[in-house]
């Protein structure tokens, strides 16, 4: 019998953890567009094409999303540090990865990535205790985000798809 929660959440659902570590959550952040990049490197279209469970998106379809997602998530931070507890734009993610450029070649939305969490790492060094401490307000929640647990929950984002990539090579033997 497939076990649905397995594969949609890999590692496990988000939370928190109980001594937060922005150290490994940078360098996570930092090192993730390398890793997602070598997962695959070596696959071929059908592979790319195939779901990572039942009903769940493509592989393609992920690292477009991972894109998307970053992008917002930079942007965000970017927001928080330059204004008070800004109301964050929500959108939806299932829309976009049905979008035209989410079947593109991955090679567009590896180098994004690349170039994002390029920046994003700099913005992340560069910050104080007081800056991991703003906040943003996410409407759909209704409630406010520090930086420092969007920083564990968007190092968490990536190694959450990474495994969704990974398991699903493991299981078909690629």
């Amino acid at each position: 019998m497939i076990d649905i929660e397995s594969l949609k959440y890999p590692i496990g659902r988000f939370s928190m953890p109980e001594k937060p570590d922005l150290e490994t959550a940078i360098s996570e952040i930092t090192q993730f567009p390398e890793l997602i990049e070598a997962a695959t490197a070596k696959l071929s279209n059908a592979q790319l094409d195939s779901p990572y469970r039942p009903g769940g998106w493509s592989v393609k379809q992920v690292v477009h999303h991972l894109a998307d997602s970053h992008m917002n998530a930079f942007i965000r931070f970017k927001l928080t540090l330059t204004e008070d507890t800004p109301t964050i734009k929500p959108y939806l993610e299932a829309s976009w990865a049905n979008l035209a450029d989410s079947y593109l070649d991955i090679e567009s939305s590896i180098i994004l990535l690349k170039q994002i969490h390029f920046k994003w790492a700099v913005l992340l060094e560069s910050m104080s205790a007081e800056d991991f401490d703003r906040c943003y307000f996410h409407p759909e929640s209704q409630k406010k985000v520090p930086l420092s647990e969007a920083t564990h929950l968007y190092a968490w984002h990536g190694l959450h798809h990474l495994a969704h990539i990974q398991h699903l090579a493991l299981r078909e033997n690629w």
